[in-house]
């Protein structure tokens, strides 16, 4: 049993409701994914194509997904959030600024974006984002290549439920773009 497998064994043993144990356990089971030697040849393929995205598992019976991405130096995905759904990230190579942000609304109704910080994830590290959690990442040090888990398939819940939200720079100011 190689360590992908090991990992989806690990993540269906503790799966369920979104609770603080879930996101712990499967955080674990990802910073074990990430101790993963080079001479496992799915991890050595992911390297060697460098794709920016491949999906490397989704559970049919629980609907969470693994996806690896590839990113170049300087990429930005700018602040959004992903609805109902939680994700982790998980940084194999590479670095990866995230950002997180604070969704304000002033008195005239209007809602800006105000930034808490940033991390620096490195190697080896993750960050979790629940839901409603606003964020952006910038490769810093590529090409990266990270792991994104989510509870559910976010590209579909962007089309069933257009419940995810990305923000666009206006005047200097995030505001909210379109509701996806």
């Amino acid at each position: 049993m190689n360590s992908l497998e090991k990992f989806v064994g690990g993540v269906r043993s503790i799966w369920g409701a979104l609770s603080s144990e879930v996101v712990a356990g499967c955080q674990q089971q990802l910073d074990e994914l990430l101790k993963t030697p080079l001479t496992e040849q799915w991890l050595a393929a992911l390297h060697l194509e460098a794709l920016a995205q491949q999906e490397m598992y989704r559970d049919p019976t629980n609907g969470f997904v693994l996806l690896a991405h590839t990113e170049p130096e300087g990429l930005y995905r700018p602040p959004h959030d992903h609805g109902r759904g939680w994700v982790i990230y998980a940084v194999q190579q590479g670095e990866i600024e995230m950002g997180t942000y604070a969704r304000i609304e002033d008195q005239d109704g209007r809602v800006k974006l105000v930034k808490r910080g940033s991390t620096l994830v490195r190697p080896g590290q993750t960050q979790v984002y629940l839901p409603g959690d606003i964020h952006d990442t910038r490769c810093i040090s590529g090409p990266a290549l990270l792991f994104r888990f989510t509870d559910r398939d976010l590209k579909k819940e962007d089309k069933e439920a257009h419940r995810l939200t990305r923000y666009v720079e206006q005047d200097g100011v995030w505001i909210p773009g379109a509701r996806l």
